[in-house]
């Protein structure tokens, strides 16, 4: 990866704080199912949960070459802890996207104060189909009441303010959705069943109920039913990240896979001086490294402010994929002690399956992938 000196320095030293303070305890804090505060804290204080804001808002105010870099040294330590921390960007995306100077300083005044945002779009009905969203936001003089239940919510139960999307005018289907801001301790909002995961577990998901919450219309970011808009280019945003979290598991599996072929004796020598074992190697680090250049090909055209919608999708569908592959092979590689919970590789398989799913299933990926291609080659 070919950083300038700056990002490269920042880079290596999130790679130091993954190696010396997220790898040694994550498992233990997964065993006692126990939220990593102590560790997140210390992340919040390296600016690690604002890495897509501008500077003058707070953030780093890096590129998205840098921060998918980033974002990559973060799942390579843990992919709940990851999360919790990106997810943070994913909820200031519409903010930065089409809020105001006033709605841009009320979110980020609360974010740094409460820690975590978190962005409320899936619902038990709606998934990949947004128009079957059923939360509603009905106009009611100066304001708007938020009725629904939003589900699958990262940071939902720890966030103090969310960005949430609602059917304000439901004859206009996607066009009859808009996105609000709605902070946590408003009158109604509560929060719902956590969520006893696969994998991620390191970090908070739930729902998030929304009861006749009344907000003003000054919550409302940009325009009434643009709301589809904004959203679908939060997800274009993110899904180089989701591609850069699955290059940071496959990069994790192959550490793990190659040093334990070193070790591992059979039949009187290592195993990594079987070709078998020397091929399913080179095939994890290959599809890793071309994993790697899919994402960092989409953050330079989003840097050089080119169309990305494509690429993303690509990179998040590749990198998603890359790791749940290398995961298994990796595991493959340690036998049955890759399927022990004392060794780490089993954590990784049920982790890297979730990046196939949140933020559009790689089928979903596939059909905006085929549609883009459909558009440009006539």
């Amino acid at each position: 990866m070919i950083l300038n000196e700056q990002s490269m320095e920042l880079v290596n030293l999130v790679k130091e704080f993954v190696d010396n303070e997220i790898i040694p305890h994550a498992a233990e804090y997964e065993k006692k199912n126990e939220f990593p505060e102590e560790i997140l804290d210390k992340a919040l204080d390296m600016g690690l949960g604002a890495l897509c804001l501008p500077e003058e808002l707070g953030g780093l105010g890096i590129d998205n070459v840098t921060m998918f870099a980033i974002a990559e040294e973060l799942a390579r330590g843990d992919l709940g802890i990851a999360t919790t921390l990106i997810a943070n960007c994913l909820a200031s995306f519409p903010v930065l996207i089409a809020g105001n100077d006033e709605q841009k300083k009320m979110w980020f005044d609360i974010m740094q104060e409460k820690k975590y945002a978190a962005f409320c779009l899936t619902e038990p009905n709606a998934g990949s189909d947004a128009s079957g969203m059923q939360t509603t936001a009905v106009k009611d003089g100066d304001d708007y009441v938020i009725n629904g239940t939003k589900c699958f919510i990262t940071n939902g139960g720890i966030a103090g303010i969310y960005t949430v999307l609602a059917v304000t005018n439901r004859d206009k289907g996607i066009m009859g959705l808009t996105a609000f801001i709605v902070e946590r301790d408003r009158e109604g909002v509560s929060i719902g069943k956590e969520e006893d995961k696969m994998g991620m577990r390191l970090s908070n998901t739930c729902e998030v109920i929304f009861d006749n919450v009344r907000v003003p219309k000054d919550h409302v970011l940009g325009r009434e039913g643009r709301g589809f808009k904004y959203i679908m280019q939060t997800l274009d945003h993110s899904r180089p990240g989701i591609g850069a979290f699955g290059v940071g598991i496959a990069r994790r599996a192959l550490e793990i896979a190659t040093a334990y072929s070193r070790e591992r004796k059979q039949f009187g020598k290592a195993i990594c001086n079987f070709q078998a074992v020397q091929f399913m190697l080179a095939d994890m680090a290959m599809e890793t490294e071309a994993a790697r250049q899919l994402y960092l090909h989409c953050a330079q055209l989003m840097d050089a402010g080119q169309p990305y919608t494509m690429e993303a999708a690509m990179a998040k569908t590749k990198g998603s994929d890359v790791s749940v592959k290398a995961a298994l092979d990796g595991l493959q590689v340690m036998g049955g002690y890759g399927y022990m919970r004392e060794y780490p590789m089993e954590k990784l398989v049920r982790d890297s399956k979730i990046l196939q799913i949140y933020e559009g299933t790689n089928q979903i990926q596939r059909s905006v992938i085929a549609n883009q291609l459909l558009k440009k080659i006539k």
